[in-house]
């Protein structure tokens, strides 16, 4: 009886370590193309374009030499160049990408104090119809107009917060809905 207990015992640890190298094995692989879906579309980068294939819902966004991540992103139908920033809590326009979105920054109330590295800015809240980045679409995404010292769009976690998920893997960030 004992050495039954023993021998399942063994077989029970065995199973498990052998699931358990299959699960790393298969999460550390890219995906081929025979596993990637058929409907693909790249995400529009200022650079080069993503080598994982891009499924609905999903797209993928290089890291660039200056280590940090760009995409250009479809906002209501206008291409705005942003950088992902995981460190800022809600997308922040440059006041030359809120001219070119039709927001009209010359009208708007900027009263809202944002801390950061640089100092105390200013900006004006907005919602945005749609941000949208390959095969990947957000609606409604609070944002603020950044009266200055905001030299590019940032990505933020008002974006983020909204996805299925995120992740970081080599040199590209993946984005899921």
């Amino acid at each position: 009886m004992e050495n039954n207990m023993i021998k399942n015992a063994l077989i029970v640890l065995f199973m498990a370590a052998l699931i358990a190298v299959s699960v790393r094995f298969t999460m550390g692989r890219k995906p081929d193309a025979e596993s990637a879906l058929a409907s693909t579309a790249a995400v529009e980068t200022p650079e080069a374009e993503s080598d994982l294939p891009q499924a609905n819902g999903m797209a993928a966004i290089n890291r660039r030499d200056d280590g940090h991540y760009w995409t250009t992103a479809d906002v209501d139908g206008v291409a705005v160049k942003f950088m992902v920033d995981t460190g800022a809590s809600i997308v922040a326009l440059t006041w030359n990408d809120a001219e070119r979105l039709k927001l009209d920054p010359e009208n708007m109330t900027f009263d809202t104090e944002i801390n950061t590295a640089g100092g105390t800015v200013y900006g004006a809240y907005v919602k945005l119809p749609s941000i949208r980045i390959g095969n990947v679409e957000v609606e409604n995404v609070d944002a603020l107009v950044l009266e200055d010292q905001l030299d590019q769009s940032l990505l933020g976690m008002s974006f983020l917060n909204e996805l299925y998920s995120y992740e970081f893997r080599k040199n590209q960030l993946i984005i899921r809905q």
